[in-house]
């Protein structure tokens, strides 16, 4: 393994929704942790100022990524043209949310709210497709002007029924713009979804936009029983280049934390979370450059 890659950490680990003196006060604090990047989630538009962030950042020396936010109501298949266009133009905010702060990528379940499970014949599943490339298509399109990728994130089944593993996203995916438009990868959901997560990676060289880390509980990164090594190979296999985000959530958190289903501490401390997190993937990556 030759790579090494940046290691950012997603503000929910700590709080939600966003706002700006919790982005200030993260931001600080993994710059001194030594992270390289800050994930921040676009949960309403308006929670926090893009324009103030892109200046705390720098002024760090840490840059951004991005993440979009699939409550209730924000709805890409099977929903009234009210729901869809309202949700499409929440896509493109956050395109201009990821351009403001220099993310290069915005990321995450890009086609149903979480926790949007149904049945559909095989026929009913292509049709689901085509609908989703078709309202798809003009976001990839406004992303690419912006010099965006969007990266789609397949999630695990009980959060979703509709994009699971990787395979099924490069299907969904068929067609739109690779310049502007590829998967994000979750390894709590490929644990759950993936029967070899290293060779679901590789499949997938060529279209991996973003990359989130967490160990198998959604918890501490190396502190469960992935094969980290064999994760990390894969993606340099792949040739992904981009950062792991360590993205996890705060069992106090009422609305993100619900969804994810964490209802206990999954660390001493949230703090000890990321921090730990940071300090196994800058070992593990060292260790495979020996």
């Amino acid at each position: 393994m030759t790579a090494v890659w940046p290691v950012g950490v997603n503000t929910w680990v700590w709080t939600s929704p966003l706002d700006d003196a919790a982005l200030r006060e993260r931001a600080k604090w993994a710059a001194e942790q030594g992270f390289d990047v800050l994930e921040l989630p676009v949960e309403n538009p308006g929670d926090w100022d893009p324009a103030a962030a892109a200046t705390v950042l720098a002024d760090l020396g840490l840059t951004a990524t991005v993440v979009l936010v699939m409550p209730p109501g924000r709805e890409l298949v099977q929903a009234d043209a009210a729901v869809i266009g309202a949700t499409r133009d929440y896509l493109r905010h956050c395109v201009d949310v990821a351009a403001t702060v220099g993310s290069p990528v915005l990321a995450g379940p890009a086609y149903a709210s979480v926790g949007r499970t149904w049945r559909t014949s095989p026929a009913e599943r292509e049709t689901c497709l085509a609908e989703l490339r078709e309202h798809l298509a003009p976001v990839v399109e406004y992303a690419g002007r912006a010099g965006v990728v969007l990266g789609v994130e397949p999630l695990n089944r009980y959060e979703t029924s509709l994009l699971n593993t990787v395979a099924q996203t490069l299907e969904a995916l068929d067609g739109l713009d690779e310049r502007a438009c590829g998967v994000a990868l979750d390894v709590y959901h490929q644990n759950i979804e993936e029967t070899d997560p290293p060779a679901a990676i590789r499949a997938a060289a060529g279209r991996i936009a973003h990359v989130q880390v967490c160990g198998n509980d959604r918890g501490t990164p190396g502190r469960d029983y992935l094969d980290w090594p064999a994760l990390l190979a894969a993606l340099d296999a792949a040739g992904y280049r981009g950062p792991l985000c360590v993205e996890s959530f705060a069992a106090h958190n009422q609305s993100i934390a619900t969804a994810a289903s964490v209802w206990r501490p999954l660390a001493e401390s949230q703090d000890a979370l990321a921090a730990d997190g940071l300090a196994f993937l800058r070992e593990v990556m060292s260790t495979a450059r020996a």
